[in-house]
C-alpha cells in the first residue's frame, strides 16, 4: 500500500506541473467575456501553453453556465450554438460542472483540473495495482504534463482502465467481471467515445474463457450499448436537436489543420476540394474498420496457438489503427496510449520514441502556428520548428503502425486468470501464464 501512496504521490505532483503548464496561459487582465489578455492567442501558441479547455471557454456558451444540449443545435456553416458542445453528453456535464461556480477562463481551468485530478490519481493506483512499477510511465510520463488538461480527456482514460482492472482484479465470476467492465466501456463511450472499440475484443475474449459462451460475449455487448444509450437518453428526450448536434458536428467535421491528422499533412493541398472530404468520410472509417478486424483476427490467431484470446493486446492494437486512420489525431490523444505502455509489455525503445514524436510533434505544432500567425517564415527549410513538427507527425505514425504489430505479439503485465466451467476463479497455482511463443 505504501509504494501505492508513493505512486499517487508522484502522480499529483506530474498533474500540478501539468496545470502549471496551462495556467500560464492564463491572464493578467481579463475583458468583459473572461477571457485571458493581452495576446491570449499568440502567448498560447508561442509559450506552448494552450488548451481547449481555457479556449472553449468563450463560443460554447460554457462562459454563460448554459447546460448542454437542451436548447442548442448546429447551422448549416457547422456552427454550434445554444449551449452545445462537440463531445459525447457525460463530458458536456463535466465541463458545465467546471464552469458553474466561475466567470474567467483562468477559473475554469483551475475549476476543469481540480475536477479532472481524482480521475489521473485513480489511474495510478489502477495501474499500480494491475502492472505495479511500470505504473510510474503513467505518474511521471511526459504526456502528463502535456496534456492533463490540454481536453476533458482523464475521466474517459480513468473508465478504460477501470474496466481492465476489473477484468483482471475484481474476485468474482466472468460474467460479473465482463459485465461491469462493459458498463465502465459503456460510460466511456459516452465521455470520448474511444472505450467502444473495446468491447468487441472483451466480447471474445468472454466467448472464449467460457467455452464458446455466446450468451457470456451477447451479454457484453448488450451492457456496455444499454449503459451508452442510458446515458444518453435523457439528453435526447430533453432537446433531440442539440444532443443530435454533437454527432452532427464530429461527422461533418473536415480534415484541416484543427484535426492534425496523417490525411491532413499528406493531402493538406487537396483539403480544399468537396470531393477529398466526401472521400475522407469514407476512406478513413474504412480503413479504421480494416485495422480492427486486422487485430481481432490475429488475436484470434493467437488464441488458437495459446488458448487465451489476448484481448488488451489486441484493444491496444485497435487504438493504434484509431489514432493513425482518423481524420482527427488531437496532441491529447496520447494519454489514450498511455495506459497500454504500462499493460502491455512492449520494449522501452518503442515507449521512448514514442514520447520522443509526441513531444515533437506538440511543441512543433504550436510554434509553427505562432509563426504562421505572426508572419514570420515556418517552411520546412526555415528552421527546426517545421523539422521537428514533421518529425512528430510522420514519426509518431510509423510508429503507430510498428506498435500495432508489437502489442499484438506481445504480452501483458497483468497475471493472467483463467475460470473454471462454473465461473468461479481458479486458485494462485492452477492459473496459466501463455506468451506468443510459449507454443502450448
Amino acid at each position: 500500500m505504501s509504494a501505492l501512496a508513493v505512486l499517487c504521490l508522484l502522480t499529483a505532483v506530474t498533474l500540478a506541473l501539468g496545470y502549471a503548464n496551462k495556467a500560464r496561459c492564463t491572464g493578467p487582465e481579463f475583458n468583459e467575456w473572461g477571457r485571458s489578455g493581452p495576446d491570449y492567442q499568440m502567448r498560447s501558441y508561442r509559450d506552448v501553453c494552450y488548451s481547449d479547455v481555457q479556449n472553449l471557454w468563450v463560443g460554447r456558451d460554457i462562459d454563460r453556465h448554459v447546460f448542454p444540449y437542451v436548447h442548442g443545435g448546429i447551422d448549416p456553416d457547422g456552427s454550434l450554438w445554444g449551449g452545445v458542445v462537440e463531445y459525447p453528453v457525460l463530458t458536456g456535464v463535466l465541463i458545465w460542472a467546471g464552469a458553474f461556480f466561475v466567470d474567467t477562463d483562468a477559473g475554469f481551468l483551475l475549476s476543469s483540473a481540480l475536477l479532472m485530478a481524482p480521475f489521473g490519481l485513480a489511474v495510478a493506483w489502477w495501474l499500480g495495482r494491475l502492472s505495479r512499477w511500470r505504473a510510474l510511465l503513467w505518474a511521471l510520463g511526459p504526456p502528463l504534463v502535456l496534456y492533463a488538461y490540454h481536453n476533458w480527456d482523464l475521466p474517459v482514460v480513468a473508465s478504460a482502465v477501470a474496466a481492465v482492472f476489473v477484468m483482471h482484479r475484481w474476485q468474482a465470476s466472468l460474467a460479473r467481471r465482463s459485465t461491469a467492465a462493459a458498463v465502465l466501456l459503456g460510460l466511456g463511450f459516452a465521455l470520448k467515445l474511444y472505450p467502444a472499440i473495446f468491447v468487441l475484443p472483451l466480447m471474445l475474449h468472454v466467448f472464449t474463457e467460457g467455452g464458446r459462451d455466446w450468451r457470456g460475449a451477447l451479454r457484453v455487448a448488450g451492457s456496455a450499448a444499454a449503459t451508452g444509450v442510458l446515458v444518453n437518453v435523457p439528453f435526447a428526450l430533453a432537446g433531440f436537436q442539440g444532443w443530435a448536434a454533437s454527432f452532427e458536428f464530429q461527422s461533418r467535421r473536415q480534415v484541416d489543420l484543427s484535426t492534425n491528422s496523417i490525411w491532413y499533412w499528406g493531402f493538406r493541398h487537396w483539403t480544399g476540394d468537396e470531393g477529398f472530404q466526401d472521400a475522407m468520410g469514407i476512406v478513413s472509417p474504412g480503413l479504421m474498420l480494416v485495422s480492427f478486424a486486422l487485430a481481432c483476427w490475429i488475436g484470434w490467431l493467437r488464441y488458437e496457438k495459446t488458448g487465451t484470446y489476448p484481448w488488451v493486446q489486441v484493444s491496444a492494437a485497435m487504438l493504434c489503427g484509431f489514432l493513425l486512420l482518423h481524420k482527427v489525431h488531437s496532441p491529447q490523444y496520447t494519454l489514450w496510449l498511455l495506459p497500454f505502455f504500462v499493460l502491455v509489455q512492449v520494449r522501452w525503445g518503442w515507449i521512448v520514441a514514442y514520447l520522443v514524436a509526441d513531444f515533437a510533434m506538440c511543441v512543433g505544432i504550436f510554434r509553427w502556428l505562432y509563426l504562421g500567425n505572426e508572419g514570420e517564415p515556418s517552411g520546412i527549410h526555415d528552421g527546426f520548428t517545421a523539422q521537428a513538427l514533421m518529425i512528430g507527425v510522420w514519426g509518431r505514425a510509423a510508429l503507430l503502425i510498428g506498435l500495432f504489430v508489437a502489442f499484438l505479439a506481445a504480452r501483458t503485465t497483468i497475471e493472467e486468470r483463467t475460470e473454471v466451467s462454473g465461473g468461479t476463479p481458479l486458485r494462485p497455482t492452477e492459473r496459466r501464464s501463455y506468451s506468443w511463443n510459449s507454443g502450448r
